[in-house]
C-alpha cells in the first residue's frame, strides 16, 4: 500500500510538472503567434501611412485582379498586392472583383478593401452642396472639387462657361460618383424649373431673357435686398437706354479677381469686354449665377431720378442723380 501512494506522488509530479511545461509551450507558441500576427498586421495588412482619405477607386468591368492589385498599391491604399489578392481570393471566390465607384471614407486594411470590393459595397452615400447666391463657375468649381472625387476643376470650368448664369444657386445632392455633366445637368434642370415662376413678369419686362440673366448677374453682385436691387436694376436699365456706359466694379472680380476696395486707376482701363468702364452695354455673358430675387428685381426696376450708386462703408446703398453728387458720396463714404 505504502508502494502504491508513492507511485501515485511520482505519478502526480510528474503530471504536474508536464502540464506545467505545456501550459508554457502553449504560452509561447501563442506569443509568437500573436507576434507574427502583429508583425505581418503593421507590414502587410494595415492601411497605409498616406492613403488617400475621402477618395473614391473605380473597378472598371473585365479588370483583372493583378492590374487592380498593382493600381491599388501605387495609389497607397495597400501595401501588398499578394495579400490583397490573397483576402480577394478568400471573401470573393468565384466573384472577385465587382466593377463600381467605391468611396474611401476612411482607412481600411487590406481584408476590409477585398471584403468590400468583392461585394460590390461602393459606400455611395448622396453628399450635400451649397451653392451660394451670385457664386461664379470658377467658384462653383472650388465647392464641388472638394465632394466630388470624379469632378476636375479645370474641366468642370471649361464645360460650364457656356452656362454662366443659368447654374442656379441652390442645395443640391448629389452621389460621391457623379460626373461633370450630371452636375451641369441638374443646376440647369433647376433653373429651367425655378424660373418658370417669373414668366409672367419676364414676358411683360419684354426683353430677352438672355440680356435679363446678364443684368440680374450684376445686380445680384451689387445688392442684397430686394428694393436696393430694383432700384439698382432701375439706374443700369435707364444706363443703357441713355447710351451710358453701366461703370460698374463688380465685373472686374470675373476679369481679374478684385473687388472695389482693390481696384486701381490701371485696372480701369484693362481692355476686356468684361469692363463696363471702356464698353458700352450689358458683359458678352452674365458674370455670375444670379438668385430668383435678383433676377425678379431685374424686371421689375424701380424707376428713379439716380443715374449713379455706391455701397459705403456703412453697407447702405448712397445715390446721385449727378456725376457731381455721386462724387461727393464718394468722398463721404467710400474714402
Amino acid at each position: 500500500m505504502k508502494f502504491l501512494n508513492i507511485w501515485k506522488d511520482i505519478l502526480q509530479y510528474f503530471t504536474i510538472q508536464w502540464q506545467k511545461k505545456l501550459i508554457k509551450n502553449i504560452s509561447y507558441a501563442l506569443i509568437s503567434i500573436v507576434t507574427i500576427i502583429l508583425l505581418f498586421y503593421f507590414v502587410y495588412w494595415r492601411a497605409p501611412v498616406d492613403f488617400p482619405l475621402g477618395s473614391m477607386y473605380t473597378v472598371d468591368q473585365g479588370t483583372g485582379l493583378n492590374k487592380t492589385a498593382s493600381q491599388l498599391q501605387k495609389m497607397n491604399i495597400i501595401r501588398s498586392e499578394f495579400w490583397f489578392k490573397s483576402a480577394l481570393v478568400l471573401f470573393g471566390g468565384p466573384k472577385g472583383l465587382i466593377a463600381g465607384d467605391y468611396v474611401l471614407p476612411s482607412r481600411l486594411n487590406v481584408f476590409k478593401l477585398a471584403f468590400r470590393l468583392s461585394h460590390g459595397d461602393y459606400k455611395l452615400v448622396p453628399v450635400r452642396i451649397t451653392v451660394p447666391e451670385g457664386h461664379t463657375t470658377f467658384e462653383i468649381a472650388d465647392l464641388l472639387i472638394q465632394k466630388l472625387p470624379k469632378i476636375n476643376k479645370t474641366e468642370f470650368i471649361k464645360k460650364s462657361a457656356e452656362f454662366e448664369g443659368y447654374l442656379f444657386p441652390d442645395t443640391y445632392y448629389f452621389l460621391p460618383n457623379s460626373n461633370i455633366q450630371t452636375v451641369i445637368e441638374a443646376m440647369r434642370k433647376n433653373f429651367e424649373h425655378k424660373i418658370i415662376e417669373l414668366d409672367e413678369a419676364i414676358r411683360t419686362f419684354d426683353r430677352p431673357l438672355e440680356d435679363i440673366i446678364k443684368m440680374a448677374s450684376i445686380v445680384e453682385k451689387e445688392a442684397r435686398k430686394m428694393e436696393t436691387r430694383q432700384i439698382v436694376a432701375g439706374i443700369l436699365w435707364e444706363r443703357i437706354a441713355l447710351d451710358m456706359p453701366l461703370q460698374v466694379d463688380v465685373s472686374f472680380k470675373y476679369i481679374n479677381g478684385k473687388v472695389t476696395k482693390d481696384l486701381s486707376l490701371e485696372d480701369l482701363k484693362v481692355d476686356s469686354l468684361y469692363n463696363s468702364y471702356l464698353y458700352k452695354g450689358l458683359p458678352p455673358t452674365p458674370i455670375s449665377n444670379p438668385s430668383l430675387d435678383s433676377i425678379l428685381a431685374t424686371v421689375t426696376p424701380i424707376e428713379t431720378d439716380y443715374l449713379f450708386f455706391l455701397t459705403g462703408r456703412d453697407g447702405i446703398m448712397h445715390y446721385a442723380s449727378t456725376y457731381a453728387t455721386h462724387l461727393i458720396n464718394k468722398e463721404l463714404f467710400l474714402d
